[in-house]
């Protein structure tokens, strides 16, 4: 089994960019990487094929990442995405409201989760948001980070037990 994993923000440059890189990057220490796809979208069409925010890989950066992120163009999220995904991390309350709306049947929805909702000490309900760093300067690149990292092991946890049950 392959479990497919699809990160969302509004324009793919920024935060779902971050958080693809590093669930990739836990998932390959998980030694998982053999049996997990992980990728990301926007629910806009405003950065549409254009590389991850400068500010964003410096952030991945300053944390220790050193991967090459030169190929990643922004996309746009397609429906057709809840027929392959197993699971679909939203950033903020927008994107999970946009996502639902897309999501043509309940099992297309229950694919539908907050990225932070897997940070065990992190907020509950409506505070799961992340929010978007654009109009922030390198601390508000580091807070994302912060919010993305902490979430990881729990999407981790997750897909593993998901991988195991499917056994």
């Amino acid at each position: 089994m392959t479990f497919r994993i699809t990160v969302v923000c509004t324009g793919n440059i920024c935060r779902s960019p971050m958080a693809e890189f590093v669930l990739r990057e836990r998932i390959d220490e998980a030694g998982l990487a053999d049996q997990v796809v992980i990728n990301s979208a926007g629910t806009t069409t405003w950065e549409e094929g254009n590389p991850a925010d400068p500010r964003t890989i410096s952030a991945l950066q300053r944390h220790g990442h050193t991967g090459d992120y030169s190929g990643h163009r922004a996309r746009v999220f397609d429906r057709r995405s809840f027929a392959d995904d197993d699971l679909v991390l939203v950033a903020d309350h927008e994107h999970y409201a946009v996502l639902r709306r897309l999501a043509a049947v309940p099992e297309a929805q229950d694919k539908i989760r907050m990225l932070r909702s897997f940070d065990p000490s992190g907020p509950k309900g409506g505070a799961l948001s992340i929010d978007d760093p654009w109009f922030g300067d390198d601390s508000s690149f580091d807070r994302t980070y912060a919010e993305v990292a902490a979430a990881a092991d729990g999407v981790v946890d997750f897909v593993r037990k998901q991988l195991a049950s499917a056994d």
